[in-house]
């Protein structure tokens, strides 16, 4: 193998490529489309976390208006819990559209998040909307398709293969040499797309330095790198082994919709088929149901209760709740808080399982599509994955259950114990204690976090790169000039 060869090859691949005018014409549109998308990104970005923060402000001055009041009322008027965007969803949107950003937190009840993008759109949004990882993604491998499949099948049909090789030129120098050629090109139309994020994320990346942006964007890039090698590579692959530029550009479009309609769609339906997720009313009720046999705090008469109730009182040594030294309906909510949080939790994992085990089913179908992987690796980088949604609703949850409790709290200390409603305005704490209890803040996924969700998408990459330089080393050997 002769590398002086094989750079020969792929230079005079990239002249030919960019040759003709409408080269120059594909070029064009594509930066338009880069342009557009990186200026939709990033002022779409801007404004939903602007938006997010002002609500996020209005929602804690909401809050601390409240006047003099009883802190289970207080628990019960609640707040709200917005996610900021990630830096890195300017070029992949993920599933931000789709999962919501806004989610109400009050004490007994775990809302869902709401407000997503997609429930104020038109059906056109389950199509994508257009970003520069779909451009990366999708249209620049439709683009390297219709500029590489004829390098070699026109080769062999007007004869310069024989040529090549007459001149000292091997199968494999070819094969190599047109890869590099054709990844070359999309380089060309790749460096726009970096360079557009990188001025994008230097201005407006300011995050946690635990958020790890560089590094993030470091691996996005390599990421998209190799993916863009593998689709060159397989564009030569089939052209090599394609008799005709016609069966060759036929073999690559059905290649392209297999793996970017078909087989994702497929792995969808078979996820929800063999793992099907109980409706929303399904869930809840399971939860009610559940909460009803282990004991409702709101329940007076409910055994439970009265049970422990009875232990209180004989542990404190009083016949009445009046004389204990705590305010007793405030131990009441606590006890009823931990409990339907904990089977809100238990429920909340067995379908997060499901959930899981539906996305395994894809992670499983990335190792046989390229696509599917870095569509993966490139959502879990840019923290637009389901992760950093579950992880924004677990963090949620948490605040939520830590406001019910403290104000719990405050009830079985300034609320007198004989005082067992919240109506009136004897039966109320200083507002002060309001201000006092920390505004809901998103913490967005660390880096190790992230990194620790693209191993498998990350290996499917890898595990084509090594799959491909076998096949070329195998089409070497076999590959004819006829």
């Amino acid at each position: 193998m002769k590398f002086s060869n094989i750079r020969l090859l792929a230079t005079h691949f990239l002249r030919n490529a960019i040759k003709p005018k409408t080269f120059y014409l594909i070029y064009v549109l594509f930066l338009l489309l880069t342009a557009y998308s990186a200026i939709s990104g990033i002022q779409n970005h801007i404004a939903q976390n602007e938006i997010r923060k002002e609500h996020q402000v209005k929602a804690r001055q909401s809050w601390e208006a409240n006047p003099d009041k009883h802190p289970h009322r207080m628990a019960h008027f609640g707040t709200f819990a917005f996610r900021i965007g990630a830096p890195l969803g300017m070029f992949d949107h993920g599933l931000e559209r789709f999962t919501g950003s806004t989610v109400f937190l009050e004490a007994h009840r775990q809302n869902s998040v709401n407000f997503s993008e997609a429930s104020f759109s038109t059906g056109t949004l389950r199509f994508g909307a257009l970003s520069m990882a779909l451009l990366t993604q999708l249209i620049l491998p439709l683009v390297l398709v219709f500029i590489g499949f004829s390098s070699i099948a026109s080769d062999r049909r007007n004869g310069t293969l024989k040529i090549l090789i007459t001149q000292g030129a091997n199968w494999f120098e070819i094969l190599v040499g047109k890869s590099l050629g054709l990844f070359t090109v999309a380089l060309l139309f790749f460096a726009p797309i970096v360079l557009g994020i990188t001025m994008a994320l230097t201005v407006f990346g300011n995050i946690d330095t635990a958020y790890g942006l560089w590094p993030r964007f470091s691996l996005l890039v390599l990421g998209h790198a190799f993916f863009l090698f593998v689709v060159c590579t397989t564009v030569i692959l089939v052209s090599a082994t394609s008799k005709t530029p016609k069966s060759a550009l036929l073999r690559l479009l059905g290649l392209w919709l297999l793996m970017v309609v078909l087989l994702p769609k497929t792995a969808q339906a078979m996820g929800n088929y063999w793992y099907p997720t109980p409706t929303k009313l399904a869930f809840q009720s399971a939860i009610e149901q559940e909460v009803i046999q282990k004991g409702d705090s709101h329940n007076p008469d409910d055994p439970y209760y009265n049970t422990l109730r009875d232990s209180v009182l004989a542990v404190h040594n009083v016949d009445d709740v009046t004389e204990l030294p705590f305010n007793y309906g405030g131990f009441v909510m606590r006890e009823g808080e931990r409990i339907t949080s904990t089977l809100y939790k238990k429920y909340y994992a067995d379908l997060l399982r499901v959930y899981q085990q539906q996305n395994r089913i894809s992670q499983f179908v990335a190792l046989l599509n390229p696509y599917m992987a870095i569509k993966q690796f490139s959502m879990g980088l840019s923290g637009t994955d389901f992760s950093s949604y579950v992880d924004f609703q677990e963090q949620a949850d948490d605040y939520r259950y830590e406001l019910a409790q403290e104000m719990n709290e405050l009830q079985m200390e300034y609320i007198s114990p004989k005082r067992s409603g919240s109506e009136g305005k004897v039966h109320v704490v200083d507002n002060g204690h309001w201000q006092e209890f920390p505004d809901f803040k998103h913490r967005p996924m660390t880096f190790d976090q992230a990194f620790s969700s693209i191993t498998t998408a990350a290996f499917a990459i890898g595990l084509w790169l090594l799959f491909l330089f076998g096949s070329i080393w195998r089409t070497a050997k076999k590959a004819s000039t006829l």
